[in-house]
């Protein structure tokens, strides 16, 4: 059985293959593939969460702090635009996406607060954000025999 595998991996060593990972056509080499869809993955919600928390923080600041109309309306097209970036992620299944993305949401509000309003998160903070980082790693990445 060794050797079978050792002959399946020399195969495809320097081989490529190509994987199709949120609608966009991934060609890479056979073993680096997952790692980089995980890191695709990765990228999209770290971009969800820039768009749905800046654009809510937009808003808050054209309304709450009075700024005006142009920042709640460039809060609006972020928060539509976030709209569109999780139909980039490799699960087709809207629910766990979604819920996976929470945890990127929570931890993701606390660093924003923490770097644009000056909210120091404390421990209980930080200990939250990472049980909702290990929940979502638990939802999204974990293999289904599917």
């Amino acid at each position: 059985m060794t050797e079978r595998r050792t002959q399946w991996r020399s195969a495809l060593a320097g081989a490529s293959h190509t994987k199709i990972v949120g609608g966009l056509r991934l060609t890479v080499p056979a073993e680096r593939i997952e790692a980089v869809a995980l890191a695709l993955s990765l990228g999209l919600f770290v971009l969800a969460a820039l768009l749905e928390i800046g654009g809510a923080w937009l808003i808050w600041q054209g309304f709450r702090e009075h700024r005006g109309w142009i920042w709640i309306g460039g809060g609006v097209i972020a928060l539509g635009l976030y709209g569109f970036v999780a139909t980039f992620q490799p699960s087709g299944d809207f629910g766990r996406v979604l819920a996976a993305y929470g945890g990127i949401f929570v931890a993701g509000s606390l660093l924003w607060g923490w770097i644009a309003d000056g909210y120091r998160p404390d421990r209980f903070d930080v200990i939250g954000a990472m049980v909702c980082l290990a929940g979502m790693g638990v939802i999204i990445y974990t293999p289904r025999g599917r």
